[in-house]
């Protein structure tokens, strides 16, 4: 037997987990490079919460051979026994709604998706099981010629990890990119299944949310890992910014000396998070060096991490991404694509930057209209500190801000968040605040003294025309709400899609 400890962050607790792991369990050792893979053949596998990566996951267990128990508790989802994905496959069964506890104390392994809190479930009673999460459980197979590059932070992870994807396929060098974003890397375990089938990509790019590596990861293990940053958010899950912090920094946890860590600089929870951490990697940073800083003004960015070999300089004036943040954001993934040790000429990275292109519903232009009105969509600004990033990139660009939606609850401070848009709001024509938060808002920037218009509106519709109106010829429409959307749409990307379409309809 194996026996073996788990820590899950909950609220201000740790639970921990022990569980006996059987060695036919733990075929993993054998089969580390891209062989025939049924191994959970015989073996029973519960794969909890079926979203994009649960049934990314799901697909991938019965391909590897095991029987498996998808549960979600939404009774409205479709059963995957209805999906043409899942027809070739036998050994599935779905439950939808609460399933009795002792059905995954039955199972030889639980794989958790992302969105599923480590209490639900009865997940902390099943001291005899094995847990892993979906990374865990993809990264698992994934053959260790294939470098991983992953990202995590609160904001901005998503840009990052699509600069470096772009970089590396201008460079000709394929790359699955996603985690987070989209595509589970379940999806790229599950191309390299078949021995008779070469992988597609030589590097996984993939973004990682702090719900991903809540349960501990023993076989993702990144050649290049970054933390962009670290503002309050998700704490309803996480409940205090030390928590945040050491899950965000466990993704730096299994990395070697060779390996090349970015930590955003000046954090102090990331300070004290990263210590434990910060002798199995090279440590470069975000904002000072060694690592990378930007000169604004001359729009170029400094690399500098000697003990790999990487001094160069990374002009950026040839950026069409809309925001000054983004000097950033490109800078970052320029710098973890040279730390994957590729054989890339540092200089050569400039010639990257013009190509470059930022993903859906970030600082997106979607329309200029007849009017010469410029729209943008930032709906995934869902946080005040992502609306305050995309603000100060717009300090050129005179525009009316719509903010609003379901703001998010910092528990131990006061003040909502949103005075601190005080300063750079005051470089735009006005501000409409709308949704079940739009009111609070609204009295927060005028109490705190906002100079420019505030304008309250019932919801997003009612704001882009109030916009409409509002704007001048050359002004932009911007959507940066600083919410989450639940309280009018689906998520971030319904609320997007909709504000195009009223752009459209201008």
């Amino acid at each position: 037997m194996l026996l073996r400890s788990l820590s899950l962050s909950h609220g201000y607790e740790t639970l921990r987990l022990r569980r006996n792991r059987p060695a036919k369990n733990r075929l993993s050792k054998i089969i580390k490079s891209c062989a025939p893979r049924r191994d959970l053949q015989g073996q029973s596998v519960a794969i909890i919460g079926l979203g994009k990566s649960g049934r990314a996951a799901a697909r991938l267990a019965l391909a590897r051979g095991a029987s498996v128990l998808a549960i979600d508790e939404n009774k409205n989802l479709g059963r995957l026994e209805q999906d043409p994905l899942f027809e070739e496959y036998s050994g599935l069964r779905t439950i939808l709604g609460n399933p009795d506890v002792q059905l995954l104390k039955d199972v030889d392994l639980v794989v958790v998706s992302p969105g599923v809190p480590p209490e639900n479930y009865g997940l902390s009673t099943l001291l005899e099981s094995q847990i892993m999460s979906e990374l865990d459980f993809a990264a698992e197979i994934l053959p260790k010629d294939i470098k991983i590059l992953a990202v995590t932070g609160t904001n901005g992870k998503s840009t990052v990890v699509t600069f470096a994807g772009q970089m590396l396929n201008h460079f000709g060098i394929e790359a699955f990119v996603g985690g987070n974003l989209g595509n589970p890397l379940s999806e790229a375990a599950f191309l390299c299944l078949s021995p008779s089938m070469k992988p597609r990509f030589q590097v996984a790019v993939v973004e990682v949310s702090s719900y991903q590596i809540e349960i501990p990861n023993n076989y993702f293990c990144p050649s290049v890992a970054a933390v962009l940053n670290l503002t309050p958010d998700h704490l309803e899950r996480h409940k205090t910014m030390k928590n945040y912090a050491m899950t965000k920094c466990s993704l730096l946890s299994h990395m070697t000396d060779t390996k090349l860590g970015l930590i955003c600089f000046g954090n102090q929870h990331l300070n004290e998070a990263i210590r434990e951490h910060a002798e199995n990697f090279n440590l470069a940073w975000i904002g000072a060096f060694p690592g990378v800083k930007i000169n604004n003004e001359t729009k170029i960015a400094s690399l500098e991490v000697p003990t790999m070999g990487v001094v160069s300089q990374l002009q950026l004036d040839a950026m069409k991404v809309m925001g000054t943040h983004n000097y950033y954001n490109a800078a970052v993934a320029a710098l973890c694509v040279l730390g994957l040790d590729l054989g890339l000429d540092a200089n050569g990275m400039s010639s990257t930057i013009e190509n470059l292109r930022a993903p859906p519903h970030r600082m997106q232009i979607v329309h200029r209209d007849a009017n010469g009105v410029i729209w943008v969509d930032d709906s995934k600004a869902t946080n005040v500190e992502a609306t305050y990033t995309g603000l100060l990139g717009l300090k050129q660009q005179k525009s009316v801000i719509l903010l609003g939606g379901l703001a998010k609850v910092v528990y131990w401070e006061e003040t909502n968040g949103f005075e601190q848009l005080i300063d750079p709001l005051k470089y735009h024509r006005c501000v409409i605040t709308f949704g079940s938060s739009g009111k609070m808002i609204q009295k927060t920037l005028s109490d705190n003294g906002l100079s420019i218009p505030c304008i309250g509106a019932k919801n997003m519709e009612d704001a882009v025309n109030c916009a409409r109106r509002m704007a001048k010829f050359g002004d932009a429409i911007v959507l940066s709400p600083g919410c989450a959307s639940f309280d009018e749409f689906r998520n971030f990307e319904h609320r997007g899609l909709v504000f195009q379409e009223m752009a459209f309809y201008s």
